[in-house]
């Protein structure tokens, strides 16, 4: 640490550095397992004090650390099955990722404490939000974006879920940093009518967004779905012998207990055959010889090869027996299933650990029963841009797969399955989701689960879906959404600019 950098954080006070341990917990208790979203706005209102009474320099640091102890509980599942094969740099799976993650949030408060001090005061809560929203969005896209821990996400089953039709989970993040925003101001100047104006014109917002929601008018659901949820432990999986024969055997038996439902779509998770399927013709048609004999469309996890790369897949068998269809991954876990820069880090330690899936390419959609489905797998599901990019490619539902036996019954599973209800109303579709070890289930275009499972049980989901809905987050998208909220910032620090000449 240079002396200048020492300067700046031994300069502040103590109640600053309690501050932000506090903002960074109520944050972080937002999210499942605590689920308290409520603290959301609470937590970004100790956040915006401090951009408001600290100098850019000391507020950079002392959010900073804020923000990483907040990723620190967020992220505290990342190790839970990885860190048995790292030893002793197990914590770095957490630390290393809040820290870098926390930097986002820091940056975005020193956009936020200049908007606070040239921002005319009516308006500069709004610029602060617009900081940390447009933060957020940087830090969650790209080959190496972690999605996880967006504000937005908590509010998966509040009433602020309805924002997410309208401007996405980031419109969500950015609502609730407006009211912890104008509440800090509040505090600060002790005047809280702002806070009551935009109290009053979020409330307004809320219900013409309500009133007008095209999920609450959904036809009833007719298209009879099914997702198989094998319970079968990471520990087993992988490399226990004779395990893919008794994954193949138990999924086998799950789906032939379909039959009487006559589902039209039968999902199985991420992976669940260990072996690469488009290598071993005999399996496909041991596969497909079951979806025949269910006569539905039966889609299936595991391991595809070509251009000789392994590529993380779903295998789509039509109810006539033949492969219809593989979809492959194309957002990849930064330093899980792929290494960014590998050619360049390999002399880090246990980088030889990594598996080196390729990156799939196509936006693309298949269909079943006359619908048209696409297809997410695992850390997909956490990125907007992607379902919208599937949307342009036609899809009318989503089909979410994955494998979060990884992380146990740790909050992991749960953060992940409360993603894919703001996916399912920013979409305004329906959602199937397959998962190994739960949560499994069937999500309406409202974000409420109409059927899902508990963790670490066998379980067979069946119910139907219907029609999309759409929205107008569908037709905007998250780019222009975010590009709106970046004009927006620019616009307010430049109207400041002129109100101060």
């Amino acid at each position: 640490m240079t002396a200048r950098v020492r300067s700046i954080v031994t300069s502040i006070r103590p109640l600053d550095w309690v501050i932000a341990a506090i903002s960074g917990t109520a944050l972080a208790l937002a999210f499942p397992k605590f689920n308290l979203p409520w603290l959301a706005p609470l937590g970004a209102a100790g956040l915006f004090w401090l951009c408001q009474r600290l100098s850019w320099r000391r507020v950079f640091f002392v959010v900073w650390f804020g923000a990483t102890l907040f990723f620190c509980i967020t992220f505290s599942w990342f190790g839970y099955t990885v860190g048995s094969f790292v030893g002793k740099l197990a914590f770095a799976l957490v630390l290393v990722p809040a820290l870098a993650e926390g930097a986002y949030v820091a940056a975005s408060a020193v956009l936020a404490a200049f908007a606070f001090n040239w921002v005319r005061v009516p308006l500069a809560p709004l610029a602060a939000a617009a900081a940390f929203t447009i933060f957020e969005w940087l830090r969650s896209i790209g080959p190496i974006g972690v999605p996880f821990g967006q504000l937005g996400y908590s509010q998966g089953n509040t009433p602020l879920a309805v924002f997410a039709a309208y401007i996405g989970c980031f419109g969500i993040t950015f609502v609730i940093c407006v009211i912890g925003a104008y509440l800090a101001q509040a505090i600060v100047l002790r005047r809280n009518q702002f806070l009551l104006t935009a109290l009053a014109v979020m409330v307004v917002a809320w219900f013409i967004c309500w009133w007008t929601w095209p999920a609450r008018h959904a036809s009833a659901p007719a298209f009879r779905v099914a997702a198989i949820q094998g319970n079968i432990a990471q520990a087993t999986k992988w490399h226990s012998p004779g395990a893919l024969q008794r994954a193949i055997a138990r999924y086998t038996e799950l789906t032939t207990r379909t039959g009487a439902y006559r589902a039209t779509l039968v999902v199985w998770p991420e992976t669940v055959i260990t072996t690469v399927l488009s290598n071993d013709p005999n399996l496909q048609r041991s596969l497909g010889a079951l979806a025949r004999q269910q006569g539905t469309t039966l889609a299936i996890g595991s391991i595809n090869e070509h251009g000789g790369e392994d590529f993380n897949s779903l295998f789509v068998f039509a109810p006539d027996g033949r492969l219809a269809y593989v979809y492959d991954k194309r957002q990849l876990v930064p330093f899980a299933e792929g290494f960014p820069g590998r050619a360049f880090l390999s002399w880090i330690p246990y980088t030889n650990l990594i598996t080196g899936f390729g990156t799939g390419t196509e936006d693309s959609i298949f269909h079943a029963g006359g619908v048209a489905f696409a297809p997410l797998i695992c850390w997909e599901s956490a990125f907007a841009d992607l379902t919208h990019a599937q949307l342009k490619a036609g899809a009318q539902a989503f089909v979410i797969v994955t494998d979060d036996a990884w992380f146990g019954k740790t909050a992991g599973p749960y953060q992940h399955a409360q993603i894919a209800q703001l996916r399912a109303i920013e979409t305004g579709t329906w959602i199937l989701r397959a998962a190994s070890t739960g949560v499994s289930g069937i999500i309406a275009p409202n974000g409420r689960y109409v059927q899902h499972t508990d963790l670490d049980r066998e379980a067979v989901v069946l119910g139907a879906i219907g029609q999309p809905v759409g929205s107008v987050f569908a037709h905007l998208g998250p780019t222009r959404l975010l590009l709106g909220i970046v004009l927006l910032y620019a616009g307010l620090m430049l109207a400041g600019r002129r109100a101060a000449h």
